[in-house]
């Protein structure tokens, strides 16, 4: 299973939807960072993910 670290939340009620977390997410690889939008159900939000380093999840 691939580690990763939320590094940004964004409310799934919101009424943009994904396009805040999917505006962040592309910021952050214009950065050169990589950084993915997953939805979490639990939370119901959606998280802006990126490969966790060594020694984190």
């Amino acid at each position: 299973m691939t580690r990763r670290q939320i590094i940004e939340r964004f409310p799934a009620g919101s009424p943009r939807g994904s396009w805040p977390a999917e505006e962040f997410a592309a910021a952050r690889r214009a950065e050169g960072q990589q950084a993915e939008v997953v939805m979490s159900l639990p939370d119901d939000a959606f998280l802006v993910v990126t490969p966790a380093e060594d020694g984190q999840s």
